[in-house]
């Protein structure tokens, strides 16, 4: 359900930015499932996640099909790709269902806007580096939602510095942000995790404004799918 007040906010967003910005948890088995349903609200087809930049190639071949000809299966070239196996929860097989449902049918402009950094970069310079990607491969007449965790998807300094929604907001005023509130449930992110307190409710899922803050209000979460290896990056 969207509330008009909140449906009003992302148009805006849209119309005057070319961008919408999406917080959430990594590791919920309903994430991709809220990326899909915001697309389709809203007739996006264009998608920016804080996945490597690196995979974009192994992605874009896995969601192309098989080569009939040559009998290659691009699904064997992303499942041998080491970002795919990081565990943090960033990518789920959820995420990957999503996307080839949605290719399939019509067409998504993909960005992966998660990239290379340097040792002595501080974490507003990496978020710095995301929000530069975001703005060279989303053109402002070219409405985008763009994925992140929710600590980087912020419109404003924090106690962390400043984060990449800040760093968009900047170059783009007026772009807003929705912020996925997890009533409760589980997610994994390095290995199982649970939200703290809540019950399991039938509530529906609501987009809301309030207190001028654009809220996604999931009152369950499910522990996503996450491809996970050992290895020298967990």
């Amino acid at each position: 359900m969207i509330e008009p007040v909140a449906r009003s906010a992302v148009r805006e967003s849209l119309d005057r930015t070319g961008l919408l910005l999406l917080g959430e948890v990594h590791g919920v088995r309903e994430n991709p499932l809220l990326i899909r349903a915001l697309l389709r609200a809203f007739g996006l087809t264009s998608l920016g996640l804080e996945w490597p930049a690196e995979l974009a190639p192994v992605i874009r071949a896995f969601l192309a099909g098989p080569d009939l000809a040559s009998g290659h299966r691009p699904g064997d070239d992303l499942a041998d790709h080491w970002e795919l196996w990081t565990g943090d929860g960033r990518i789920t097989a959820g995420h990957l269902a999503v996307l080839a449902e949605r290719t399939a049918t019509r067409p998504l402009e993909l960005i992966l806007f998660d990239g290379p950094v340097y040792a002595d970069w501080s974490w507003s310079q990496c978020d710095e580096a995301m929000a530069r990607r975001v703005l060279a491969a989303s053109p402002a007449g070219t409405p985008t939602l763009v994925v992140a965790g929710n600590a980087h998807t912020v419109t404003h300094e924090t106690e962390l510095g400043t984060p990449m929604g800040a760093y968009l907001a900047r170059e783009r005023p007026g772009i807003a942000e929705i912020r996925i509130s997890y009533g409760g449930g589980s997610f994994y992110n390095g290995g199982p995790r649970r939200f703290g307190g809540g019950m399991k409710e039938s509530r529906p899922v609501t987009l809301a404004e309030r207190d001028g803050t654009l809220v996604l209000d999931l009152p369950w979460a499910e522990e996503a799918v996450v491809p996970q290896r050992p290895g020298p990056y967990k």
